[in-house]
Order: C-alpha cells, then structure tokens, then sequence
C-alpha cells in the first residue's frame, strides 16, 4: 500500500463518530491529527488582553515538507513550552485551528473532506491548501515574530 493511503473503513461507523476523544486508543488519538501544522505556529499573546496573533513561523521541529513534528515522542525535551494535546485539553486551548480533527469532534462536528480520515490520501490536506506547507519559514531563520503575524483562514 501507498505510503500516503490510509486504509478503507471497515464498513461500520468510524471510530471518530462511534467514541469520544477520551476513550480512542492511543493509535486512533494521533491520527486525527490532520498533518496541517498549524498547531506548531508561534503565536504572539498580548498578555493583558489574551488575544493571540498567529504567525507564519514554525517551530523549529517542524518539518516544513511532510508538516509533522520531526522529534514527535521527545519533543517536550526540546521545546519545553511545546503543548501536549489531550482529550482534556481540546476545549481549553482556544488558538487550535477551526479546521483541527481534536477541536471537531470534541464540538461534536464532521471532519472535513480534506481530512485524510475521510479522504484516505494524507496529500488532500495540503492539496486542500489547509496546511503550511509552502506558506510557513523555519523559526531558526524568522528574526522578530512580530514581522510575521498573518491571518490563517478556516
């Protein structure tokens, strides 16, 4: 099989729609994650407001071809402030992107098209123009965050 393929439902209810977040197996946990990599965006927080201006720099980790953390398992070793997701988190992390799987199905709504659960291709995400693959620069040469706020459309 394609390394790019995920394989077909068996028929019955997918598991996103048959089980909360809290009672996925480790395995269907992580692939919801959509490979956007938008959650490994620096964000600038205004401390006194809270409001949050998203960037086009990546963490360094990221790896702006595939779009997936390339130190995953050990990443809080080399970004210590990286946020671990979890199912009781989601609904607390509020700068998580509209289109995120996590934040879909704990607001109870489908995942996209584009979602590689759903379209059995991990490439329709970035061929979606979801992802930031071409759009987001490594941290390692993005000087001043505030040069590189952008607007990420939903």
């Amino acid at each position: 099989m394609p390394q790019n393929k995920i394989s077909p439902d068996s028929g019955t209810a997918p598991f996103w729609k048959s089980k909360s977040l809290g009672e996925m197996t480790r395995q269907e946990w992580e692939s919801l994650c959509d490979g956007c990599g938008r959650c490994c965006l620096l964000k600038l927080e205004d401390v006194d407001s809270g409001h949050i201006d998203f960037t086009n720099v990546a963490c360094r980790l990221l790896d702006l071809g595939t779009c997936r953390c390339t130190r995953y398992g050990e990443r809080k070793r080399f970004v210590p402030d990286c946020v671990v997701l979890t199912p009781g988190t989601v609904e607390q992390i509020s700068w998580m992107p509209a289109t995120c799987a996590y934040r879909l199905i704990a607001e109870g709504r489908e995942l996209y098209w584009w979602h590689p659960l759903v379209s059995g291709n991990t490439e329709t995400v970035h061929s979606a123009g979801v992802s930031v693959r071409g759009r987001a620069i490594s941290e390692k040469r993005a000087g001043d965050l505030e040069d590189h706020v952008v607007e990420w459309p939903d």
